[in-house]
């Protein structure tokens, strides 16, 4: 694999060869039916080959031509693409599909950089009548058919979604970061996941947790922790209605443990309730941390040999989970000394109200002011904190996240505490979030399972390990 790090990651409109080749083969055409026959041919091409296109250019090396597809009728009148990093909010219209004439292909071409990974959704508007001439009514017409979106129909790697029964679809560029554990693996000793209604006092309501536990078959046999042998290496995770019910992070947990890269471990995940309860909830509340550090951790540990130790023990999130994470390790050091925060909400700040978004903020983020201590933002008697190891998954395409994350990290790395930064060629995704939080687990609570046990539960053991650090989960059948 090469690396295409220095490359320009910037997306940018392109035709690809294969479209060009189309229009010039339809143009030449002698008559309708010889057009008809070009464009089934076509259609027919990219139901074997899958979608999107994907295809190298000669004149950018280190850069692929993506070309997403769509198959109208008569009632089509324009088709949207939807993809986290690559198509805005602000200006829906530059992210239609261009129609081919007098054909029923609908196409978007963008030249990426070949280690790009995400998920797109798209939809066709059949209203009757022209667009709105009008950029601004265009563009309310466009959010409102947002709502409509699905998956692609020619790409059969799908991921779901938040809130939504929908799937999205997933791509995969060849030198994207591979991701080796997502399937579900039929030789591997499974782990049990329960859902448990959890008194929350501190929210004034009961949560759901889901709760996970490793394989017994396993054992973990942890070396040096004097009265905690046999106790597991915990995960705290934001958004666990996401992780466990949609996405089947066990089925990752279970690959990870039996190839030995990661020690048996119990994973605590409480539900998001909802995008209103989320937003309440969620950030830099003293409130929410409360919640995961002196309620569910307490609950568990009251029923399973769950680990003290916070160095062996990490809270993980996304988006405004990430930044609980955050605010959770840096004000509860005793509690949790491993922090995994991807694509934090770093604009988050007291005082905003309950689903709005501060605008991207140049210079320090409030919780990086708050991490150097320079406010009175620190629980009483709690002080600086200095140790944690922080891990930050952070994609290109984010706006000001990079800027924000290098900020933190700069004051974090000041004040003692141990800290990586994944910078990655995607946006805000759950499609490469999931393949960076295997790999930040590994980083962060490591292997201590026996080797041997570890072979004789179907995993490599060590002969993996020794392969190298992994790289995340694999995208499955788009990954070309």
């Amino acid at each position: 694999m090469s690396d295409c790090t220095d490359v320009d990651a910037t997306p940018r409109p392109v035709t690809g060869p294969r479209m060009t080749r189309l229009a010039r083969q339809l143009e030449a055409a002698r008559d309708p039916a010889a057009r008809d026959a070009l464009t089934e041919a076509f259609w027919a091409e990219a139901a074997r080959t899958g979608t999107p296109l994907v295809e190298e250019l000669d004149d950018a090396p280190g850069h692929r031509a993506v070309t997403f597809l769509w198959r109208g009728h008569r009632a089509t009148r324009r088709v949207l693409l939807m993809a986290p990093g690559l198509t805005g909010h602000d200006r829906l219209a530059d992210s239609l599909l261009h129609h081919l004439p007098g054909t029923d292909i609908w196409h978007l071409g963008l030249r990426l950089r070949a280690d790009h990974r995400g998920s797109y959704r798209m939809v066709a508007d059949i209203s009757a009548g022209a667009a709105p001439a009008d950029p601004a009514l265009l563009q309310r017409r466009l959010l409102a058919l947002r709502a409509h979106g699905g998956a692609d129909p020619l790409n059969p790697a799908r991921i779901a979604t938040r809130w939504r029964d929908a799937q999205d679809s997933v791509f995969a560029l060849p030198e994207a970061p591979p991701q080796p554990w997502v399937a579900r693996r039929p030789a591997v000793p499974r782990g049990g996941v329960e859902r448990h209604a959890v008194a929350a006092g501190v929210l004034g309501a009961e949560r759901d947790v889901w709760v996970y536990l490793p394989p017994a078959a396993v054992p973990y046999r942890p070396a040096h922790e004097p009265g905690q042998q046999g106790r597991l290496p915990l995960l705290v995770l934001c958004d666990g209605d996401m992780w466990f019910d949609r996405l089947g992070l066990q089925d990752t947990l279970d690959a990870l443990i039996a190839d030995g890269l990661l020690p048996p471990l119990a994973v605590l995940a409480p539900d998001a309730v909802g995008t209103a309860t989320r937003r309440l909830e969620l950030g830099g509340r003293e409130s929410y941390v409360s919640f995961l550090a002196d309620e569910v951790v307490p609950w568990a540990s009251a029923r399973w040999p769950l680990t003290a130790r916070a160095d062996r023990t990490v809270v993980a999130g996304q988006g405004l989970g990430g930044m609980t994470a955050l605010y959770a390790g840096l004000t509860r050091p005793e509690r949790f000394g491993g922090i995994v925060a991807q694509s934090p909400s770093l604009w988050w700040r007291p005082g905003l109200e309950p689903g709005a978004v501060a605008p991207d903020a140049i210079g320090t983020p409030w919780l990086a002011t708050l991490a150097a201590g320079l406010r009175d933002g620190l629980p009483a008697g709690r002080g600086p904190v200095r140790g944690a190891a922080v891990r930050f998954d952070v994609g290109l395409h984010e706006g000001a996240m990079a800027e924000h994350t290098e900020a933190l990290q700069a004051v974090l790395r000041a004040r003692g505490h141990r800290v990586t930064r994944n910078l990655h060629n995607g946006g805000h995704d759950y499609a490469c979030w999931r393949g960076f939080l295997a790999d930040a687990l590994v980083e962060l609570v490591g292997s201590s399972l026996d080797v041997d046990a570890a072979e004789s539960q179907g995993g490599t053991g060590a002969a993996h390990r020794s392969a190298g650090r992994p790289s995340g989960l694999s995208a499955g059948p788009a990954a070309r």
